[in-house]
């Protein structure tokens, strides 16, 4: 027959007590960990939240295609010098001087003031790179292209020459 724990030794007692209450423990500490994992688990996901799309509205409008300014400075002037040359090389990405030169007439800056490098090298190859610039009231808007360098440009003064490209320029005799 089995003592009850009131006719154990209170050591006994107390060890019993003691390994009940940690069993009881680890059980609670086993149980709530399941309990949070299947709680974790039948949660449904939170269901995505739509932005609104923002539409223009009629006030909107695509920003100006830029135009050359005949009063305005080489600054000024620039972004419509890019977008003519923009539009010259998507019509033909090899471009030359002289459709360069062409499209920045047609677009109406002053032939007289242009400046515009071979298109070739001293020993016939072709360059690498052409560079063109138009004199504009004492600067010069100043232009890149080319295979090894793609297209860039800028502003800058005038040489104490009055011209806008240092060395040997091609004749704008078309």
């Amino acid at each position: 027959m089995q003592k009850s724990l009131r006719d154990r030794p209170v050591s006994a007692v107390t060890s019993i007590r003691r390994r009940t209450s940690i069993a009881g423990v680890r059980v609670g500490v086993v149980l709530g960990l399941l309990g949070i994992a299947v709680t974790g688990c039948s949660q449904p996901a939170p269901e995505p939240t739509a932005t609104p799309s923002q539409t223009p509205t009629a006030t909107e409008t695509a920003p100006a295609a830029p135009v050359l300014l005949p009063e305005g400075t080489a600054t000024d002037n620039l972004p419509f010098f890019d977008a003519v040359n923009a539009a010259t090389l998507a019509a033909n990405p090899a471009a030359g001087g002289q459709a360069i030169v062409d499209g920045l007439v047609a677009a109406g800056f002053p032939k007289a003031e242009m400046e515009v490098s071979s298109d070739t090298t001293s020993i016939g190859e072709p360059a690498d790179s052409i560079q063109f610039a138009i004199r504009w009231q004492g600067q010069c808007i100043l232009g890149q292209n080319g295979p090894a360098t793609g297209y860039h440009s800028s502003v800058v003064s005038q040489l104490d020459t009055g011209r806008c490209l240092i060395g040997v320029t091609r004749a704008i005799d078309w």
